[in-house]
């Protein structure tokens, strides 16, 4: 079974989102990956990448490997951040999973990892190989901490902008 997932974090309503971001990148992301509702408009709520919630989902629904959109959304980022753990604030205990309680959740706050980004238009890429250096790297450090290949990997909405990868 093929699990999907956005290069990045977004969520629409209320609730836990402990990546989400409330600045000029939150924004970007939002601009650039045209995250509003189709029938409301309503701005989605973007934040960095969520490996934890991520991984999670990859053991709760049993995925044998990922399909990742929206690659190129990150095209222009100097930097970008992947969320490894939470940390709470309260006791300084980091999670490597998803709590069971809410309350707990909500007050999490994200560990991350910084990797350098590859300010190169991943558009016109039809093969892994052709990704910049760095957009692999991210995307193979995601398939590490997702625990599953990542087969599929999209840098644009059309249908030949699905990479296919070989892999394992």
């Amino acid at each position: 079974m093929i699990g999907v997932a956005k290069a990045y974090t977004t969520a629409v309503g209320a609730g836990p989102l402990p990546t989400e971001l409330l600045d000029a990148d939150g924004e970007a992301l939002r601009e650039r990956g045209v995250e509003f509702g189709t029938s409301t408009g309503r701005p989605r709520r973007c934040g960095w990448y969520d490996a934890v919630a991520v991984r999670f989902s990859v053991r709760l629904a049993g995925y044998s490997s990922i399909a990742l959109t929206k690659l190129d959304v990150l095209d222009d980022f100097d930097r970008i951040r992947i969320c490894t753990a939470y940390r709470d604030p309260a006791d300084g205990r980091e999670w490597t999973t998803v709590p069971a309680s809410t309350s707990a959740y909500e007050r999490f706050e994200p560990s991350y990892q910084e990797i350098p980004g590859w300010k190169a238009d991943t558009t016109g890429c039809r093969a892994f190989e052709e990704l910049p250096a760095n957009a692999r790297a991210y995307v193979e450090r995601l398939e590490e901490l997702a625990g599953v290949p990542i087969r599929y990997v999209s840098v644009g909405p059309e249908r030949d902008q699905m990479i296919v990868r070989g892999v394992g």
